[in-house]
Formats: structure tokens, C-alpha cells, sequence
């Protein structure tokens, strides 16, 4: 298995944004010295009162700077937002400066506040991103020093483009596109992209949408086994008493600011109904359900949906989680709510010295 210190750098009361990511250094470098694979983080927009994270690659390169060997990248970059050229451009200068350390995750977007400020495609923003991951797969794989490269798309057009600096990796940084969705799926089985899931896909479903992904991964000739990762909020400490006590209740109140800003909780029931009406349009009734109670620590407890508790059962669980949801990369999010941050720092050095070095080996499939 492989694993993850994901981030939505959530806004912390009484901390400046500086402060905030001074924190998140700490974390990571902490990270770093463990073994951990990865650094993710997201890409969200005009939410203060919720992430502060708007730019993944100046996450990636500032993260970089303070690291040695982790792998860092967005998970993921909102492609529609940016001009596609110039994102290209961004993520190769990135993998110079981390000496080929960058993972490039890709996103459609959900939020179209986002898009009005940017005067982007909302309406056409899968369209947007599939041809993106297909230009820049190409571009990285047929273009280089002394090749120029063009690309004549529904949505993107380049000619003759020759980068200044071209990624270290060969023949790009490692692509992500987290989904699932099965025509998603299958494009990413076709361009050799990893993915995975959020807990508001129930593990129990997941065989059925990621199983096909592994077969096509190897009807198109791809080698090695792809990530697929889960990620949730987690939290260790000595015994599942302690870990409990303290991280309980700032699991419920984790993801609060998807629905709301505010502490209004009539205006947060509504926005938690609206948008689970919208899964359950789409046919994701367990979606539904999860997006219904995703603010009840005891649901979450009782489903199985966060990992708190000491290193031995979080070790368990995650062995059987990882067979139940086909899943062998594993995204924790340790920064969640209020808790101080010597709990914070003992969760990330616990996981690191006794959860990964007992799931190295573990293989779901």
C-alpha cells in the first residue's frame, strides 16, 4: 500500500493564513521523515471561511523547498479555470523544482461559484478536462527540447509549442483523475491516469466501479498495478479511548464548510438535503445518504466512514477497508477541526512508525 498526507488546508480561527501554512510545513516535512509517499492538496476558491488553498503548484514548489523525497502535487488541479497552455507550462516548471517529484491530479470542479468568478465553461467542464488530460498526456509523451508540439482539439488548439522547460519526469509527472464515473474510468485505464474515491462513495459499491478499471488498465497495455486511493479524515493516538476523546467531535464538524460558511444550522440541513437530492438524481443513493448525516460523528463512527483509533485498529481497518473498497493508496486528512497540534503532529508520527511499515506490504489486490 501507499499512502498520503492530503490537505484541504481548512481555515483555522485564530491563525493567519501564514501561520496556517507554516503549520502545514511542519506537517509535511514531519511527513517527509516517515516514509509517507505523498502530499496532496486540493484546488478550492473564494471560500475564507472554509480552505485557504487556491494554488496547488505554489503548494507543490513551496512544499518541495522543505522536503527531500515526498511526492507532492494537487489532487486536484480545476482544469476548466486555467488556461490549458499555461497549466502545462506551470506543472512541468514545478516538476523541475522538486527535481521530479510532482503527481498531477485533475478535476473537473463542482462548485460554479468558482467558475462565475472566472468567467469559465462551467457547463462544458467534463469535456474541457477529459481533452485536457489527453493534450497533456500527449503533450509530455511527443513534444521536448527540439520538438515542437501541436494540438488541434475541440476545446484546446497549440501550435508549435515549444515549453522553456519540459518536466524531469519522463514522460510526465504520474496523472490522476479521482472518479467514479464509469466513462471517466475507462478514459483513465486508456491514458494510464490513477484515481480513487472520497467517503461519499460507500466502499461496498466500489468493486463495481473499479473492478472494471483494473481490466481495462491492462487491456490497454499499461504496466504496473495503478493507485486507486480512499481518503477520509483520520486521527491516531495510544488506545481508541484517547484517540476518541479527543477527535470525535471535530470529525462531525470536518467537512461543515462544503454545505455552509456560517454556524446557521437550518441554512446548513438545507444544503446538506439539496445536495444530496442532487446524488440521489444521479442515481447515488448511498452517496445521498452519507451527504445526509456527513456532520454526525456517531453515523460516521458507526459506518466505518472516518479512521480514528489506535494504531492497531486503524492498521485493521485499513487492511479490511482496503479489500472491501479496492482500494491500495490511502489518503489521510490529519488536520480536521480544532485539534491542538501536539495531538496533530503524535496522529502523523503514529501513523508513520506503526500503521504504514505494518501495510507496506499489504497488497488488496
Amino acid at each position: 500500500m501507499r499512502f498520503a498526507h492530503f490537505s484541504h488546508v481548512w481555515t483555522k480561527p485564530g491563525m493567519t493564513p501564514h501561520e496556517r501554512y507554516e503549520q502545514l510545513w511542519r506537517e509535511i516535512e514531519l511527513c517527509d521523515e516517515l516514509d509517507y509517499d505523498f502530499a496532496f492538496s486540493v484546488e478550492h476558491h473564494f471560500t475564507p471561511k472554509e480552505s485557504w488553498m487556491s494554488s496547488p503548484n505554489l503548494f507543490s514548489v513551496a512544499a518541495a523547498a522543505r522536503t527531500k523525497r515526498i511526492k507532492l502535487g494537487a489532487m486536484g488541479h480545476v482544469v476548466p479555470l486555467h488556461h490549458p497552455v499555461r497549466l502545462l507550462e506551470e506543472v512541468a516548471l514545478a516538476d523541475q523544482i522538486s527535481n521530479g517529484r510532482i503527481e498531477v491530479g485533475l478535476v473537473p470542479g463542482i462548485q460554479d461559484s468558482y467558475f462565475r468568478n472566472f468567467a469559465a465553461n462551467f457547463q462544458d467542464r467534463r469535456a474541457i478536462t477529459e481533452e485536457f488530460a489527453r493534450f497533456m498526456h500527449a503533450a509530455y509523451s511527443e513534444g521536448g527540447p527540439d520538438r515542437p508540439f501541436s494540438w488541434d482539439g475541440e476545446c484546446i488548439k497549440a501550435t508549435d509549442l515549444e515549453l522553456s522547460v519540459w518536466p524531469v519526469q519522463k514522460p510526465g509527472p504520474p496523472m490522476w483523475m479521482q472518479s467514479r464515473d464509469p466513462p471517466t474510468l475507462e478514459l483513465c485505464a486508456e491514458l494510464g491516469m490513477h484515481t480513487g474515491y472520497f467517503l461519499l462513495f460507500p466502499r461496498s459499491e466500489a468493486a463495481s466501479r473499479y473492478g472494471p478499471y483494473l481490466e481495462n488498465w491492462k487491456r490497454h497495455g499499461q504496466s504496473g498495478t495503478p493507485n486507486i486511493a480512499y481518503s477520509t479524515v483520520t486521527f491516531v493516538d495510544e488506545t481508541d479511548e484517547i484517540a476518541l476523546s479527543k477527535a470525535r467531535v471535530d470529525a462531525g464538524n470536518a467537512y461543515k464548510g462544503f454545505f455552509s460558511s456560517s454556524d446557521d444550522w437550518d441554512e446548513i440541513r438545507a444544503k446538506q438535503k439539496e445536495t444530496a437530492a442532487y446524488f440521489e438524481m444521479r442515481g447515488d443513493h448511498g452517496a445521498g445518504q452519507i451527504i445526509l448525516n456527513l456532520l454526525d460523528p456517531d453515523y460516521l463512527l458507526e459506518k466505518d466512514l472516518v479512521l480514528i483509533g489506535s494504531p492497531e485498529t486503524v492498521t485493521n481497518k485499513l487492511r479490511r477497508w482496503s479489500q472491501d473498497g479496492l482500494f491500495n493508496t490511502f489518503f489521510g486528512e490529519f488536520n480536521f477541526g480544532s485539534i491542538p497540534e501536539e495531538a496533530l503532529m503524535r496522529s502523523i508520527r503514529l501513523f508513520g512508525e506503526h500503521v504504514i511499515p505494518n501495510l507496506r506490504d499489504h497488497e488488496p489486490f
